[in-house]
């Protein structure tokens, strides 16, 4: 079974959470289903207005790739030309960075991915994980 809208809503009321928690500046969280498609996202107020795109990017890499953002980050460092020709592939939309947290059933299956973006990559990361958590699904990142 997929993420439902419940669950993304869950993730990203508990992401936002853990943000405030964590003293974070202030967050947008994307929820992607296992196609790539949007299935909630919220923009924190005083959040720049073009953090949806960086936010989708880090989860659409992830969820497309099958890899977490920290994966996603050593390989575009190990083989830059290979993260080019995927970005190429998919129009610009992969952000290869920490805060594209995948998401997986009990099982191991991808069913998802979460986008955060606001802070430093490793904290974006840290606080989807704790509302993935909530949301009693496992994050990868």
């Amino acid at each position: 079974m997929g993420v439902s809208l419940r669950k993304a809503r869950t993730i990203i009321r508990k992401t936002l959470e853990k943000g405030h928690e964590m003293e974070l500046k202030p967050l947008s969280v994307v929820v992607l289903d296992a196609g790539g498609h949007v299935i909630a996202f919220e923009r924190e107020d005083d959040a720049a207005p073009g953090r949806f795109a960086i936010a989708h990017g880090k989860a659409y890499g992830a969820v497309m790739l099958g890899l977490a953002g920290t994966a996603q980050m050593q390989r575009a460092e190990a083989q830059a030309y290979f993260m080019a020709a995927v970005n190429g592939v998919y129009g610009g939309q992969v952000v290869p960075v920490p805060g594209g947290v995948l998401l997986r059933d009990k099982k191991g299956a991808v069913i998802g991915a979460v986008g955060v973006t606001g802070d430093t990559s490793d904290n974006d990361a840290a606080a989807a994980l704790a509302g993935i958590e909530t949301a009693g699904l496992i994050g990868e990142i």
